[in-house]
């Protein structure tokens, strides 16, 4: 199941109140959750921000993934956001030499030419015997 931490509306119409709840991501935005973890009032001022970051960080640790407005109100609460991936920066500069491939590349071109030559001499038998037995 991909668990998100995500918002909730609640509230009239043109006054919205906002719940913090942990669901299921395939489900519809108000409906039915796992936990309500807090809640987020944007009329107030200044805005009310309640979550309880104990389980919010329980969640975090168990793989549930914050939208990014419940990752804003988290951080905002005292809680801990996930640490976003870190990714190699790709640097290029135009004129420069292009970096060499990569040697796993290499490594699978040899190892597909290493099972191809069993397969090639295995077909190459039994053409050779066909040939030996019609020239008599």
């Amino acid at each position: 199941m991909a668990v998100k931490i995500r918002l909730t509306r609640i509230g009239k119409k043109q006054q919205p109140a906002y719940r913090v709840v942990v669901a299921d991501s395939r489900g519809p935005r108000d409906g039915r959750y796992i936990e309500q973890i807090g809640r987020y009032d944007p009329r107030q001022e200044p805005s009310l921000v309640e979550i309880d970051n104990e389980r919010a960080a329980y969640w975090l640790s168990q793989g549930a993934q914050p939208t990014p407005q419940a990752k804003k109100l988290i951080a905002i609460a005292g809680g801990t956001a996930p640490p976003a991936p870190k990714r190699p920066a790709k640097v290029h500069v135009v004129g420069a030499e292009a970096p060499a491939p990569a040697p796993v590349v290499i490594a699978v071109e040899e190892i597909v030419e290493e099972a191809a030559a069993p397969v090639a001499e295995a077909a190459a038998e039994p053409l050779a015997e066909e040939a030996a037995e019609e020239t008599p």
